[in-house]
């Protein structure tokens, strides 16, 4: 059976005719023709789908777009502004904390989720909040270097300037300059047997 529904998604309201049993992962992928969401485990255990559902976390593999009707969901194809990458997708590009790039979309998201909640993480919180977020490639240390510098620079007040100029950290102005070296700093990967994302339920209105 078929039911219609309207998805606010990126910002846009978007009228669908679709399957009831479809997940929100199949959805956005299928009908919305937004594959910057992955599939991946399909039980809620890698965080590869990872979307976000007025501003937090949520597993799309697990999730029902019928519940979703009257939220705000967001998708990697949200974070740029036009042109201009945000700043967690230029750190992320200037650090080479993407390889496969597979896991990448859900990890950002969780990312700007965390920042949006706790604009400047300690490692620990960072690597606490990516937990659910599993990746093969990256070791995972990069991924916390670009999530530190991604905070610095928006705390700084300089994340527009470094995006739309496409600049390195030494052509980001004062406070971020020079601070390359700390950021990449060493560290304890994220622990590859964490649990799936505590979000993986659709949060309460």
């Amino acid at each position: 059976m078929k039911v219609r529904l309207r998805l606010t998604v990126n910002g846009e309201a978007r009228d669908i005719l679709v399957v009831s049993h479809k997940t929100l992962l199949e959805v956005l992928r299928e009908d919305l023709a937004l594959t910057g969401t992955k599939h991946g485990c399909e039980l809620g255990e890698c965080g590869t789908c990872t979307v976000l559902v007025d501003g937090a976390p949520v597993l799309s593999c697990l999730a029902l777009p019928a519940e979703l009707e009257g939220r705000s969901i967001a998708t990697v194809e949200g974070m740029a502004d036009g042109a201009h990458l945000h700043p967690l997708q230029q750190a992320f590009a200037e650090l080479g904390a993407a390889q496969c790039g597979y896991c990448t979309p859900g990890v950002l998201l969780t990312a700007q989720a965390l920042l949006a909640e706790c604009p400047s993480p300690t490692r620990d919180e960072i690597r606490e909040a990516l937990a659910g977020n599993l990746c093969r490639c990256t070791g995972y240390t990069k991924i916390l270097d670009a999530v530190e510098l991604a905070a610095l620079r928006m705390g700084a007040g300089t994340g527009a300037g470094v995006v739309s100029t496409g600049a390195g950290v030494a052509g980001t102005g004062a406070g971020v300059a020079g601070t390359g070296a700390g950021v990449a700093g060493t560290g304890a990967g994220v622990a590859g047997t964490g649990a799936g994302v505590a979000t993986a339920r659709v949060p309460a209105p």
